[in-house]
């Protein structure tokens, strides 16, 4: 009797004891994989998620690299055969437990030691349209909207895409610029640019939501005028629609445009410096935090365009006026699609072109026939010629990514072209202009990507399937 009570509180001990270690047992820090790949929690039980990029299973080990988003590289995981599992394939989610170690292998610093495996995702590698060790061509990733995100290239893209718009924002507010969020449904089509997408609501009564036509936004420009009527510096970074019927490699129905608007200005150089100013600010910062997703662009996917981006950051971009353009093409040997005669709009043809002579390097063109630009861009006066102090900045490979002027604020001047524009410049107004920046158009300049269709998440063009 007293064996049997001895062995009976032996029991209790040990399972008080083992209570009481699981208790005590720290829970696992959570890591992201860059977090892990940096060394942050080295020695300590840690847990991470992601998918399986690869698998390799040896008679006594079994080694994953896991992939979060969060880096272009993934960890390596290695766990005992006892943790392997048939689930355990490429594409899956995973969660694992372990302890983060120095790894023996020069090409990774570190690697998980698991003794947790969960299958949080199955996925079926035979059905998966992307295979392990292949490389495949944008082409071929853009027939699959939805996955996508899962290849290194557009992972990599995605990130630059964060890190860029990041970068224009903090430029804007290290420069005194105030953010407006100018509305996405408007009744101007600002300047007619381009083919509107009409928004027809109707009320329970069958009537109209709006008292008059409404439309998805081309442009914010005309609200950030506004705006340059109490601020100074204002700009707006969000999405634009246009509905033009393009399949081309230049143009979406839905993109996001950068625009900005300073007040008190009468000269074109404080908009050029505005424009080049931002553009190396945000390629520095870009190049600085998303080193190695912009190699794996220059060095497989555009090959050789690093050179041509590291000649855009070194040199001043140059400025040239539209006449000593038209006589640059007219000069030209090339046989162009489009007219090079004066009062003819530069097309894309003729921007490559010019980005070329110049030695591949940004060009500002300034001075455009009035007749090209908008009502409200700014009237050099200069007969014969009559010019607007109009101002487009071409890019390598890109052609046309800002377009800006100054604006035409001499009431005079506007009663004669537009009686409805008048209110903004009658109350206080003052000399000022402002630019639009392609954000799309702005990364396929710094990546080489030929087709605006491979720098955006979801792809909207003339009929596409919506996702």
């Amino acid at each position: 009797m007293f064996q049997a009570a001895a062995k009976t509180l032996s029991a209790s001990c040990q399972a008080v004891s083992f209570s009481i270690r699981h208790y005590c047992r720290k829970t696992p820090t959570k890591l992201r994989i860059s977090e892990a790949l940096s060394g942050a929690k080295l020695g300590e039980n840690v847990k991470v998620q992601g998918w399986i990029r690869s698998v390799r299973r040896q008679k006594s080990n079994l080694f994953l690299h896991v992939n979060d988003g969060s880096s272009l590289q993934s960890l390596q995981i290695v766990a005992g055969s006892q943790l392997s599992d048939p689930l355990l394939t490429f594409g899956s989610a995973v969660e694992v437990t372990g302890v983060l170690k120095e790894s023996p292998h020069q090409k990774q610093p570190f690697e998980l030691e698991a003794d947790q495996l969960h299958v949080a995702g199955e996925c079926n590698p035979m059905d998966f349209p992307f295979k392990i060790k292949e490389r495949h061509s944008l082409e071929y990733i853009r027939q699959f909207p939805h996955l996508r995100c899962r290849t290194n290239a557009f992972s990599s893209l995605l990130r630059i895409r964060s890190e860029a718009t990041t970068a224009i924002n903090s430029y804007f507010k290290e420069n005194g610029f105030v953010q407006i969020h100018t509305p996405v449904i408007t009744s101007n089509d600002c300047e007619g640019a381009g083919e509107l997408f009409q928004v027809e609501v109707k009320n329970e009564e069958g009537e109209n939501f709006f008292s008059v036509p409404a439309f998805l936004t081309v442009s914010g420009q005309l609200h950030l005028e506004v705006m340059s009527g109490a601020f100074t510096r204002v700009y707006t970074f969000g999405p634009t629609f246009r509905a033009e019927n393009s399949q081309s490699r230049r143009h979406l129905a839905e993109f996001y445009m950068v625009e900005a608007e300073v007040s008190f200005t009468q000269s074109l150089e404080d908009l050029t410096k505005v424009m080049e100013d931002l553009f190396k600010s945000a390629t520095e910062h870009v190049l600085a935090h998303c080193a190695e997703d912009v190699d794996l662009f220059h060095k497989h996917v555009t090959p050789g365009h690093r050179d041509t981006l590291d000649v855009m950051m070194k040199r001043r971009f140059l400025v040239i006026t539209y006449s000593e353009a038209i006589d640059i093409l007219s000069r030209s040997s090339q046989k162009f699609a489009f007219p090079t005669n004066w009062g003819c709009d530069l097309q894309t043809e003729h921007e490559k072109y010019l980005v070329k002579h110049c030695g591949n390097i940004p060009v500002f063109v300034t001075d455009y026939p009035y007749d090209l630009k908008p009502f409200y861009a700014r009237d050099n006066q200069d007969n014969p010629a009559h010019t607007a102090a109009a101002v487009d900045l071409l890019v390598p490979g890109v052609g046309e990514l800002c377009g800006g002027s100054l604006r035409e604020e001499r009431l005079d001047l506007l009663r004669a072209r537009l009686e409805e524009y008048l209110d903004l410049r009658r109350f206080g107004s003052v000399p000022h202009g402002g630019f639009g920046l392609g954000f799309e158009r702005y990364l396929q300049c710094i990546l080489g990507v030929d087709n605006i269709k491979d720098v955006i998440p979801f792809p909207r063009f003339s009929n596409s399937c919506l996702l």
